[in-house]
């Protein structure tokens, strides 16, 4: 029974890890800022159509439907655009995914080590471990999730099984 278990995040492993950490939220700065350049944006690009159309000798009301549909769609392209800015990259939470990943339950804290990079958990700042198919996460208090693959454990159901519950016994959750 081994309280370490280390391995390589493949890119499905990254891409699970990735979903993990954005949680759907993107802070209030973005939002602020893609909520108030995205009108500006807007304006912009109604005034500019509207003034090329009217050169062009169009009616009053193709002036304003025309422009009206670009800013509109200028308008949310640049909020889409981005909100997407906003999401990390997936080197911002995963890091090199060629480094060797070592998670070890010691007495006092959980420690993972990934390439030159090391971090130590207290088991309070343990929030919840979940096991799911093909992985269980480790939700952290004050830091990104932690993803364990059970590729791991070479296929042993037991190793896996035994290492979730020390887990989740030292943790108390």
């Amino acid at each position: 029974m081994s309280d370490k278990i280390s391995g390589f995040l493949d890119e499905k492993d990254q891409k699970r890890l990735i979903r993990l950490s954005r949680r759907g939220t993107v802070g209030p700065t973005a939002i602020y800022y893609a909520g108030v350049t995205a009108p500006i944006i807007s304006a912009s690009m109604s005034l500019m159509v509207r003034n090329a159309i009217e050169m062009v000798g169009l009616s009053a009301y193709w002036q304003w439907f025309l422009s009206a549909l670009v800013a509109a769609l200028a308008g949310i392209s640049w909020y889409l655009i981005f909100i997407r800015w906003s999401y990390r990259s997936p080197r911002d939470v995963v890091g090199d995914g060629r480094a060797e990943m070592d998670v070890q339950l010691l007495e006092e804290r959980m420690q993972v080590r990934r390439g030159g990079v090391e971090i130590r958990i207290d088991w309070a700042n343990v929030v919840s471990v979940k096991t799911r198919r093909g992985y269980t996460t480790v939700e952290v208090q004050g830091a990104e999730p932690l993803l364990i693959p059970d590729a791991w454990f070479d296929k042993d159901r037991v190793a896996r099984k035994q290492f979730v519950e020390r887990l989740k016994q030292k943790a108390g959750v």
